[in-house]
């Protein structure tokens, strides 16, 4: 078996992980997923959690259809979210591995962030179930490619102002 190509080309100080056809609804990984971007690791822990223990909720903003709007979503400035926990428990093992990757690359566990989050949709998995009258219906899973990238945040300096001008304007 070919080793997984990742969406994007990781950078040289990056630690990755992925898992490949995850029995966790797709609408609900992504939304998790898009929430998790930009976040330290330490934080998107601590929140998901919370999401399942259902202290913070999960914004839903592409996937919308039939769910309900809940207060907890004004956190985000959205009306409707939920709490996906099969989904979060899948992320916390994801992050889990990200982890274990970055400390064998000698990454600092401090000063890590969620870079990047891409979630796509697996193939089906069929099932069936008995309908009344002796009829059989279909009973479809969606399940969920995930992949994670964590990267070490840098720190920002400012350049200071320029002296330079101004002395040689006064020469």
């Amino acid at each position: 078996m070919a080793p997984h190509r990742y969406q994007i080309k990781p950078p040289e100080k990056a630690a990755k992980s992925c898992q490949r056809s995850i029995r966790v609804h797709y609408k609900n990984t992504y939304s998790v997923g898009r929430v998790l971007v930009g976040m330290d690791l330490s934080r998107a822990k601590r929140y998901l959690n919370q999401v399942i223990r259902k202290k913070e909720a999960v914004p839903f903003r592409k996937y919308t259809g039939g769910i309900g709007r809940h207060a907890q979503a004004k956190q985000w400035k959205t009306s409707q979210c939920r709490w996906p926990v099969k989904s979060c428990y899948a992320f916390l093992n994801i992050l889990r591995n990200a982890e274990a990757n970055a400390t064998v690359q000698g990454l600092k566990k401090d000063k890590l962030f969620i870079s990047h989050v891409h979630v796509n949709r697996a193939p089906q998995m069929r099932r069936r179930t008995f309908r009344a009258h002796g009829r059989i219906g279909k009973y479809n899973y969606s399940p969920s490619h995930v992949e994670v990238l964590l990267e070490e945040r840098t720190e920002v300096t400012k350049t200071p102002p320029k002296k330079e001008k101004k002395e040689e304007e006064k020469k």
